[in-house]
């Protein structure tokens, strides 16, 4: 197996247009790359060509992860035996972080291949920094059960280990249930839990603001259907 290939991670903004958060080397690097997996290739293309103006769209192959199937890993293993240079791309964000990729990461670590992570923005750390919870002690749980009574067990449980551990729990819900999600927090956890919403971070209109249960309750927000990250600590 060639030692040559390099896997890039490469971050996409999280607000439509707002490549100004992204680092140099995104640009340097994604000039030159001409193999991608990537979550969606109508995004992959729209975003090089946002970024790349002159690029000859058709010369980069892109594969797509598939939703249910996952990615063509016979595909990543060819080009890392040709010493290729790869590039896995999100939707949005970082990719491995709530995203696809780790997997395709994890082949190309064993392979021995060199991955390069470059710097952009991550919706959950930025959230985590900004919220004034604890950044010491932190776990991300994706989402949360959809059904009850295995979604307020779950807060419930989320809340205790909070508070055991002093730890900030952080998850994610999708945009059109973000009010159920308040209502279900509202509901299942202690008033002087302290929770943070943050929405549409890095747009112009985002919003991370944290309160306690109590206050949040008394003065309760209609969320947008909009990309949204939840903490809370007990």
């Amino acid at each position: 197996m060639s030692t040559q290939a390099k896997v890039y991670l490469v971050p996409i903004p999280i607000a439509e247009g707002a490549s100004e958060t992204l680092s140099p080397q995104v640009l340097i690097v994604t000039l030159h790359l001409k193999h991608y997996f990537v979550e969606n290739i109508r995004t992959a293309r729209r975003f090089l060509r946002s970024i790349h103006p002159t690029i000859v769209i058709d010369d980069i192959q892109f594969s797509e992860i598939d939703k249910h199937n996952g990615p063509e890993l016979g595909l990543l293993r060819k080009w890392l035996k040709e010493g290729q240079a790869i590039g896995i791309m999100s939707e949005s964000g970082c990719p491995g972080i709530a995203d696809p990729g780790a997997e395709l990461i994890a082949i190309a670590q064993d392979t021995g291949a060199t991955i390069v992570p470059l710097v952009g923005p991550n919706s959950l750390i930025l959230a985590l920094m900004a919220s004034g919870l604890n950044g010491q002690s932190f776990c991300f749980n994706g989402y949360l059960p959809v059904k009850e009574p295995a979604r307020s067990q779950h807060i419930k449980h989320l809340e205790q280990l909070s508070k055991k551990e002093r730890q900030t729990q952080l998850f994610i819900e999708t945009p059109y249930r973000n009010n159920n999600l308040l209502d279900d927090l509202l509901k299942n956890c202690q008033n002087s839990t302290r929770l943070c919403i943050a929405q549409n971070i890095t747009a112009a209109n985002a919003s991370i603001k944290t309160r306690s249960i109590a206050d949040w309750g008394k003065n309760k927000p209609a969320l947008e259907k909009v990309p949204a990250v939840f903490l809370f600590l007990a």
